[in-house]
């Protein structure tokens, strides 16, 4: 397999720049779904159940990325991934543009999502293969956060100009052309390795890394993690509303707080992660989440949960990024494309099953259960923390060989 060219050889900023800009780019495509949610739907004329399949399209695009993304890599080479990512993201953008029909939209959704699942897991196994890591995938994943609020705004803004909803795909199309275009340009080639390499690499990569004990550790841990994470900012402006009575102005300022806090996390913290060890911020920040959960919970009145929603996204932020910065300690570099492609399912999967699970339960026992469902998912995260940090411990001085 062909390996990229060394950062200082080729200019680590550019190709920072370039991953930080795609980031940004997933972010708002993703931020903007909620927004087109009622035109979409209108415009179909079809029902919630049914609009709701594109979730579904766009998540099973991803899934199928992230469990191929280590054997794609092998056969083409992080450049060529990213580039075929990209490509796929402004076909199906571009597309979307040209309002297919309904099924047409779904079967596009499928290639949108691949293209997204594709620069997700190379752009993150690539950051996470450089020296010093941790800080630079922070922000790569804090400018995630910085596109999802931008999406919203860029898409109500064309919905105003009553322009149509297929023009935010046309716009992320032109994006993502420029960003091919930087990719294509500046992006390291990749160089050979020696001859001896190539005979003692061999076997499934994918089969590979799950063999390994810490990427199921690690799977659970982002499993938990983002279904915390997605089930708090999807269910507290129903708590906020229906069970606190916070007017719904106030409220939906209270959610943006916790995005808001989950970006600025990654930024600030993210700059602390090399100076004071992933062990040491992740049990600070798991520290943070239940202090702010349990703020949230029993503070008085809204200033107080508004808070403890700042507080918990701002102690979430860094716990994504910073996994993925230590799993080139855990797992040999051939494999470490598939091992983060298969934690980043794991993730897709945990945002997918556990916010429907707190709606079954607040069905069932009402929203006053929201805290304590994601509190357990907090010491589960505590749990799951030790064991691979315990695995870390383990492995050998230098990491994993390649």
């Amino acid at each position: 397999m062909e390996t990229p060219a060394p950062p200082h050889i080729t200019g680590r900023g550019t190709v920072l720049a370039l991953s930080f800009a795609a980031f940004v780019v997933i972010g708002a495509n993703d931020g903007a779904t909620g927004v087109l949610l009622p035109s979409l739907q209108a415009d179909y004329r079809v029902d919630k159940a049914t609009i709701g399949l594109i979730f579904l399209a766009a998540t099973g695009g991803y899934l199928s990325a992230a469990f191929s993304s280590g054997l794609l890599v092998e056969r083409l080479g992080i450049r060529r991934f990213l580039l075929l990512g990209t490509l796929l993201f402004i076909l199906g953008a571009g597309t979307l543009s040209l309002h297919v029909p309904f099924l047409g939209l779904l079967a596009v959704l499928l290639i949108l999502g691949f293209g997204v699942g594709i620069l997700d897991a190379g752009l993150n196994s690539y950051i996470a293969a450089l020296p010093d890591n941790s800080g630079p995938l922070n922000y790569l994943h804090a400018c995630y956060g910085a596109g999802a609020l931008i999406g919203p705004l860029v898409a109500s803004g064309v919905l105003a100009a009553s322009l149509g909803w297929p023009v935010v795909y046309g716009i992320w199309a032109v994006i993502g052309a420029l960003l091919l275009l930087g990719l294509a340009l500046r992006f390291p080639r990749p160089v050979a390795p020696p001859a001896h390499e190539h005979a003692e690499q061999g076997g499934n990569v994918l089969a590979g890394a799950l063999r390994l004990w810490p990427v199921w550790i690690a799977a659970a841990f982002l499993l938990a993690y983002v279904g915390a994470e997605v089930t708090l900012g999807s269910w507290s402006y129903s708590l906020l509303t229906e069970q606190r009575q916070v007017s719904p102005l106030p409220a939906g300022w209270m959610v943006s707080g916790y995005w808001l806090g989950l970006t600025l996390g990654r930024i600030i913290l993210g700059k602390l992660s090399a100076r004071v060890g992933p062990r040491r911020l992740i049990t600070g920040c798991l520290g943070g989440v239940a202090a702010g959960l349990l703020l949230i919970w029993m503070g008085p009145g809204a200033v107080a949960a508004a808070a403890g929603l700042v507080l918990t996204g701002f102690s979430l932020g860094p716990i994504f990024p910073t996994t993925i910065a230590i799993m080139p300690e855990l797992v040999p570099a051939r494999l470490l494309p598939s091992a983060i492609g298969f934690m980043a399912s794991a993730g897709s999967a945990g945002a997918a099953v556990f916010p429907w699970g707190a709606g079954v339960l607040a069905q069932q026992f009402g929203l006053d259960v929201l805290l304590p469902y994601v509190l357990v998912f907090t010491v589960l995260l505590v749990i799951l923390w030790r064991l691979l940090d315990t695995q870390r411990s383990e492995a050998p001085a230098g990491g994993v060989p390649g």
